[in-house]
């Protein structure tokens, strides 16, 4: 009995179904119950009112008018799999209650209970899921010393992943991991937001759980074994600490049969390329920051299986840092790609292969259906032609990964032997085992599917023994079957049979064959279940000890996919092999950037650049150019060459020498983040301290337009500041590309011995400009902003004033610049003065333009109000435009009319 509402006239008395609902809703109070009544699933109270909002489906009342009465709205039990996905994509945690015991034998309340809690980052549901992507549950766990662990679990796939690091360190694997639901603890939510943002799905538990024995405990119980060193994870206290906040999750959301999670992987940051939350960001490298944007993933994905797909994403972001292991990898791609025939028939192949991770994964946890277990099998059969094309390849890379195939020939041949190869989806559906698999099977077949003829032979037999031509077999829901004869035959009736029913013309009787084959078909169709259902049991259990097996050819056929996805991307687009070395050589030679020249209209080709940075020579060039010239499209082709090269992929270019990058900074673009009060030049400004708090000797950095957001003097200042500060680092000299306007910064070159010059070459006739897309020695003297704003669309008054402003202020510097030379310290104005770290020193730096060049903009001139009412002969023309029908004018009118008018002007 729920308590009454202050004031209520009387306490609502809930019925058995609804205090058996309240009790189920309670185990789970934050998550929306659906309650299986009969055929339906339906929701109550407040979880119907989000239901029908998120379902679109009819909210309606239970007892209304009644004191009980209560919101509802429910769908059909076999909609789940439509609705389900919905709710859980709206960020609903779900949870699934089902009747526990057939409602025709239940004496009483059907006993019911909570099967399965679905959320977000916990789903075994292939609505719920994207096939080309994994589905990560995360759990991040603060400790001392700065340090904090984070752990990610596809519950899918089984794949495990632990690491331990800094804030920053987790901010960047929760960017690239993209986790759809991320657990932590209640007491560290403030601490947790401040670093990651409140975006995320989360979810809060209590304190106790991140508790380090309680995780080891939970962890070593799993895997069966004493220690977590055979792991390589013992070490990581607080990775530890999230791990088991993931173990502890799966037991509350119901999630036992977990078998398939055999193992747990340690992320290494010092094995791949550090990639910050900006860069993955900037470079688009898994999704596009802009609408219609196409992101690098899209361009270079060519996988075939949703294995391949997932395993390409991490690769993206995870790109290795081990010359050795590229090495490997491009070994392999170039094999494939001087192969075609090879390439191609392995590709044919890949295509028959279904989702095998997440296939043997519900084998585990006892949710595979038929026709998902033929799917394996034929994933299986298919996995034989691929190792006979890899083993006959005569190329050991490709041999090697033949050595890790399985086929599992035995579990392959007996899902084929036992299970129909067109069996349906749901096991009651019945016709899932092939006949010939068990003899009682067989003949309950024989009785359910063929009766008919099997009681017209028995009539036929009968008629013949007793010589009763007129006997017939019947069938009545009182007595069941049997033997109808005419009482001018009753004399021939055998002694055995036994009278049932008298009728006036007639007597019925029955056998025991026909009692016997009546028993056998009213209990047929149940008993067909059972034993399909049993042999089905069975053979989920036999696939069940293949679960290792499968897990690791699901792994090499995911890394022979990523590669032969590169060889096929690289055949088709022109990219060649890179030389990837421990060399301190950055050479690109005709390099183009691969998602750009895929989006080109036909015909159009891609204008290519070289470039080169080293350590000793040429650290740094300072990029000049107008906008739309192709500076930060050189910027970001040069990083996803880079990236393209050490992930094991050929590359867009002519030819590339790429010395191993341990670091990818990128600072280009920028945009306000005003939920958090945090202006364009504030988010500019936070990226470049974390390029420059982070920097390493192997740095790559990518600066575009920096100081752009502040006021010319200090933009330049802090530019300026910055590119010393990359040249002078007493210990890291990170290669870098520096676009910017401040053709100022050229003078940088002058006075730092590793610092080019170079500019995108633009060609200007007749005062337009023809961008031509080729870097070139030496600095720019134009940024062509006028320019641009014209072939933008911008009014051409705007456009004429602005072109008069820049005249103006470049005769006055012009003229500054021949008075007496100006001292050091007034080449900034006292309110513009800036003052940088640099090398750990703060320091002023001098402004390259002296204050006094800043200028008053002219007055407009008097052309800009020709129309001035106070001129007659210019009023005259005003009158005769405003009266003038430019739609009915002929071209030939149209220009006597616009003499006229020059003539009346010229009066």
């Amino acid at each position: 009995m729920r308590k009454p509402a202050p004031g209520a006239p009387a306490p609502v008395v809930d019925t058995p179904l609804m205090k058996q609902y309240y009790a189920l809703k309670q185990q789970h109070p934050g998550a929306l119950l659906l309650f299986r009544v009969g055929d339906f699933y339906e929701t109550f109270g407040d979880d119907a009112v989000t239901s029908a909002r998120i379902l679109d489906i009819t909210l309606t009342k239970r007892g209304a008018g009644t004191s009980s009465e209560v919101a509802l709205a429910g769908f059909p039990h076999h909609a789940l799999d439509t609705y389900l996905p919905k709710l859980v994509r709206a960020g609903q945690r779900v949870a699934i209650c089902d009747q526990l015991e057939d409602p025709k034998q239940a004496k009483g309340l059907v006993k019911r209970g909570i099967t399965e809690l679905v959320t977000p980052g916990v789903s075994l549901h292939d609505n719920v899921l994207e096939r080309r992507a994994n589905n990560y549950l995360a759990a991040v766990h603060f400790g001392k010393n700065h340090q904090a662990g984070i752990a990610f679990l596809d519950i899918s796939t089984g794949e495990f992943l632990v690491a331990q690091g800094d804030a920053g360190y987790l901010g960047k694997l929760l960017q690239n991991f993209a986790p759809a639901e991320v657990l932590h603890c209640k007491q560290q939510r403030q601490h947790f937001e401040t670093h990651f943002g409140p975006d995320l799905c989360t979810y809060a538990l209590d304190e106790w759980v991140f508790g380090f024995d309680y995780a080891h405990d939970s962890l070593t119980r799993h895997f069966r074994t004493t220690s977590l060193k055979g792991y390589g994870i013992d070490t990581l206290h607080e990775g530890i600490i999230a791990a088991g906040c993931i173990m502890h999750y799966l037991a509350e959301t119901k999630h036992t049969d977990i078998g398939h999670i055999n193992g747990i992987g340690r992320l290494e940051e010092d094995k791949y390329v550090w990639l910050d939350r900006f860069t993955v960001r900037n470079l688009e490298l898994l999704s596009a920051q802009h609408l219609g944007g196409v992101p690098l993933i899209e361009v270079l994905d060519q996988t075939l299986t949703p294995m391949g797909a997932r395993l390409l994403r991490k690769w993206v972001v995870l790109p290795l840092k081990e010359p050795a292991q590229i090495q490997r990898r491009l070994d392999t791609v170039q094999a494939l790609h001087e192969q075609p025939e090879l390439l191609e028939a392995i590709r044919d192949q890949l295509r028959q292969i279904y989702d095998l991770e997440r296939l043997i994964s519900k084998v585990a946890v006892r949710r595979v259906n038929p026709r998902e277990l033929t799917q394996l099998s034929r994933a299986l059969e298919a996995l034989g032609p691929v190792r006979e094309l890899l083993q006959a390849s005569g190329v050991r890379a490709l041999q090697k990964l033949a050595d890790q195939l399985n086929p599992c020939d035995a579990l392959r041949q007996e899902i084929q032997a036992k299970l129909r190869p067109d069996a349906p989806v749901l096991t009651n559906q019945g016709n899932l085992i092939t006949d010939g698999v068990d003899k009682e099977l067989d003949e309950l077949r024989a009785i359910a599917y063929t009766g008919k003829d099997y009681l017209l032979q028995l009539q036929q037999r009968e008629q013949r023994n007793t010589g009763i031509g007129s006997l017939k077999v019947a069938y009545n829901k009182v007595f069941g079957y049997y033997l109808e004869v005419t009482n001018a035959h009753k004399d021939k009736v055998p002694t055995s049979w036994i009278r049932k029913q008298t009728l006036v013309n007639a007597e019925r009787y029955i056998t025991e064959e026909l009692k016997t084959y009546e028993e056998k078909i009213l209990h047929a169709e149940e008993r067909l279940f059972v034993i399909e259902q049993r042999i089905y049991d069975e053979l989920v259990l036999t696939a069940g000890e293949y679960i290792t097996q499968i897990q690791q050819n699901a792994r090499t056929v995911a890394v022979l996919d990523c590669l032969g996805s590169f060889a096929a991307t690289a055949r088709q687009h022109r990219y060649v092999r890179p030389v990837v070395d421990d060399s301190a050589v950055l050479d690109i030679r005709q390099g183009r950037h691969p998602v750009i020249e895929r989006q080109l209209p036909p015909g159009e080709q891609y204008i290519p650049n070289d470039i080169r940075l080293d350590r000793d020579d040429q650290q740094i060039i300072v990029i000049t150019g107008p906008n739309m010239a192709g500076k930060s499209a050189l910027l970001r082709q040069t990083a996803l060459i880079v990236l393209l090269a050490q992930i094991g992929s050929f590359v867009p270019a002519q030819a590339a020498h790429v010395g191993v990058i341990d670091k990818v900074f990128t600072r280009v673009g920028a945009s306000d983040n005003l939920s958090k009060g945090e202006s364009t030049f504030m988010v500019e400004m936070t990226e470049t301290a974390s390029i420059l708090n982070n920097l390493s000797d192997r740095s790559l950095v990518l600066m575009d337009e920096i100081g752009r957001g502040t006021s010319t003097y200090d933009g330049i200042s802090i530019a300026w500041a910055i590119v010393e500060h990359l040249h002078n680092h007493p210990k890291a000299r990170g290669k870098t590309l520096f676009a910017t306007h401040y053709h100022e910064l050229n003078q940088l070159a002058e006075q730092c011995e590793r610092v080019r010059n170079y500019n995108v070459a633009v060609k200007e006739a007749d005062g337009r400009i023809l961008f031509l897309r080729k870097l070139q020695e030496g600095g720019s003297e134009h940024s062509f902003g006028i320019h641009v704003a014209r072939m933008a669309g911008m009014p051409p008054a705007v456009v004429l004033r602005a072109n008069e402003i820049m005249h103006h202020l470049e005769q006055e510097r012009a003229q500054v610049s021949t008075d007496e030379p100006v001292a050091a310290d007034e080449l900034l104005p006292v309110e513009a003065e800036v003052t940088i770290a640099v090398n750990g020193q703060a320091t002023r730096q001098p402004q390259a333009r002296p204050a006094a060049a800043v200028a008053t903009a002219p007055r407009p001139t008097l052309q800009l109000s020709m129309f001035e009412p106070a001129d007659p002969a210019l009023e005259h023309i005003r009158e005769q435009l405003q009266h003038l029908d430019v739609n009915t004018l002929t071209p030939i009118e149209a220009l006597l009319k616009l003499n006229e008018l020059k003539l009346a002007l010229s009066r």
